[in-house]
């Protein structure tokens, strides 16, 4: 076993190692702040009520701490680019290994299929005439072009990209509260509205039920985090920038999630929240915010741009990894001089762009296929985490080692990993029980089936070769 806070270095990788924990920190915070928080959540507190979404949210948050501070621990000990289905192999198996690594790897194409779309659609408030298409290409060479360059740059884009959703939700949660307390004013009200929205009609107003089938939106809504795991490999000084980058993430993920929540849930009656309009236009339109459509708009386009920026990154480390263990064609584990994976971006790229041509010619079958075979994903590579978090350590001790040498050593171990564990497996029992997200398993399963055959099928075919 490797040394705790070693890793492959650039030679053997190709690679380079010049991101930083500001960088690390916030793409994992720019994979996470998207369309979810700033759009979805006002559907969560419209099922499960106030109090209901932030528990929700609380619930959420716990589950991505214990998944982070497992994958902290690996990551610190093996800092892997594209890492999750490394440690699969390593703990778990290969087979698993590469069923992981091509359903998170689908998970995030989709995704940035998605991201384009939206991106093109944000245009259109501001040119009413122009095609969505347009947009969405001149965004698609922007983010391709800010991966293929170099690793550093795309780090500072995304910290930029980052930065700008940070200042938003922590300008609304502070106007927000000045709001609730009435030190600014509200439209139609000349009192404090204070908290009164949320005990309006009883705690939990469509009862507990909807707080458990929200709770899959929110864990959903959560992912993305673990895109700590994947810049490992081309991270400066993992063993500091690491825990770092995982503690200041959940830290602020749960403020910024539940603190937007309270604002929304105490100056919006929940009957009232929806998806049609953000529930951050509804609030500072309440306030009398000048421009605050466009403003929101230009902070969801931001949103939009960094998850994409954020999931061609995820998707072609993915590649790049399953080609450096001869899984697909060596080529896509080659890099330029500046240690990026062209190939990888590329057929990434392609990937996505493939999956957004299926978004319009086949939206009711492939691409509903598509999007239920990633919506899962996520659950299952954290748990994954977990199951290899608990191996490592057990194989760790086993061969001589003692906990104080880790680089960066997990707290409350065992206990958090096997929580993690049990609630991955609840949220894939909310999945059976939900009428309309049960179809997901239909396509999962044998998707996954696939993977494996694809597998052995391959390693046959090697070993037929070597012979």
């Amino acid at each position: 076993m490797a040394n705790a806070g070693t890793g492959k270095s650039t030679e053997e990788t190709g690679l380079e190692r010049k991101m930083e924990s500001r960088h690390l920190t916030m793409i994992s915070l720019g994979g996470v702040i998207g369309t979810g928080l700033f759009v979805s959540s006002g559907y969560t507190i419209h099922q499960a009520g106030p109090l209901g979404a932030i528990l929700a949210y609380a619930v959420g948050s716990l589950l991505v701490y214990c998944v982070m501070v497992s994958l902290g621990e690996l990551s610190v000990a093996m800092p892997y680019a594209g890492s999750f289905h490394m440690y699969a192999k390593r703990f778990i198996g290969p087979g698993t290994a590469f069923t992981i690594a091509i359903l998170y790897w689908l998970n995030w194409a989709v995704a940035l299929a998605s991201e384009f779309t939206a991106a093109g659609l944000l245009m259109q408030r501001w040119f009413p005439h122009s095609p969505a298409w347009v947009w969405s290409a001149a965004f698609i060479a922007v983010v391709f072009l800010l991966n293929i360059l170099s690793v550093r740059l795309y780090g500072e884009a995304e910290f930029w990209f980052a930065s700008i959703k940070v200042f938003a939700i922590v300008a609304f949660i502070i106007i927000g509260l000045l709001a609730i307390f009435g030190a600014i004013p509200i439209a139609g009200q000349t009192e404090a509205p204070l908290f009164t929205n949320f005990v309006a009609d009883g705690w939990f107003p469509n009862g507990i039920a909807p707080v458990f089938a929200t709770l899959l939106t929110v864990v959903f809504a959560f992912s993305g985090t673990e895109v700590v795991g994947v810049a490992a490999g081309e991270t400066k000084e993992p063993g500091k920038a690491i825990p770092k980058a995982v503690h200041t993430t959940v830290f602020r993920l749960a403020m910024f999630f539940i603190g937007s929540i309270l604002v929304m849930a105490a100056l919006i009656p929940w009957h009232q929240a929806g998806v049609e309009t953000s529930p951050f236009v509804l609030v500072f339109q309440s306030i009398g915010m000048p421009f605050a459509g466009d403003v929101m708009n230009f902070v969801v386009l931001t949103a939009v741009l960094s998850a994409a920026n954020s999931g061609l990154y995820v998707c072609s480390r993915m590649v790049w990894s399953l080609a450096k263990e001869h899984l697909i064609p060596t080529r896509f584990a080659k890099t330029n001089f500046h240690g990026v994976p062209v190939w990888a971006v590329l057929f990434s790229m392609a990937g996505s762009l493939l999956a957004l041509l299926s978004s319009v010619i086949a939206a009711s079958t492939v691409y509903l296929v598509l999007v239920a075979v990633s919506g899962l994903a996520t659950l299952v590579v954290w748990f994954s985490v977990c199951v290899c978090h608990i191996r490592f350590r057990r194989e760790w001790v086993a061969s001589g080692h003692t906990v104080d040498e880790l680089g960066y050593k997990a707290p409350g171990y065992p206990v958090l990993p096997w929580l993690a564990i049990v609630m991955c497996i609840g949220a894939l029992v909310l999945v059976v029980l939900d009428e309309t997200q049960r179809s997901t398993l239909y396509c999962m399963v044998p998707f996954v089936i696939c993977c494996y055959a694809g597998y052995y099928a391959l390693e046959r075919k090697r070993k037929e070769k070597q012979k």
